[in-house]
């Protein structure tokens, strides 16, 4: 016997996550969506893990051969723009921010607290998600000891120093 889905989810939403914005670049088509099932998976070789829904759009990207990927960590101030790349229409997510080519080609937020600039090193099929592991080709930190946008429960909540 498992958990109901409604159970697992209700469960999860009282873990904070930090908030990333994975851009994708598929050939010639480029995409982002709004990810905070994101975790780091090795210092050497440097490797992230993205967990992407089989039924996005971004899935048949990734999918795809020479896909590439970045992950945007975005602070406290951006929280327009995760609302943006999770509920916005495609052609208007990058209309927003300032962005510029990682060395892989994949878009970067220039304004991101930190930014992984990612060629996918293997895909997991798990369940209804595909967990795409990335190598670091690069790395960024534009706004160091700037606060991240954080969700738990249902909604953006701010850090406070302790």
């Amino acid at each position: 016997m498992t958990v109901a889905p409604e159970a697992f989810r209700d469960a999860l939403r009282h873990f904070p996550a930090g908030v990333t914005l994975v851009t994708i670049r598929s050939g010639e088509r480029v995409h982002g969506l709004t990810v905070s099932a994101f975790a780091s998976v090795s210092p050497d070789p440097p490797l992230v893990a993205v967990m992407i829904d089989h039924a996005h759009y971004a899935h048949q990207l990734l999918e795809a051969p020479g896909a590439v990927f970045a992950v945007n960590v975005l602070g406290e101030d951006q929280a327009e723009l995760s609302d943006r790349f999770a509920w916005g229409p495609d052609g208007e997510r990058f209309a927003l921010g300032r962005w510029t080519s990682a060395a892989t080609g994949a878009p970067l937020l220039e304004d991101a607290l930190a930014w992984l600039d990612c060629r996918i090193h293997s895909r997991h099929a798990a369940g209804t998600h595909t967990l795409y592991i990335g190598e670091v080709v690069a790395s960024g930190v534009p706004r160091p000891g700037e606060p991240p946008l954080v969700y738990w429960n249902r909604a953006y909540r701010r850090l406070v120093p302790g």
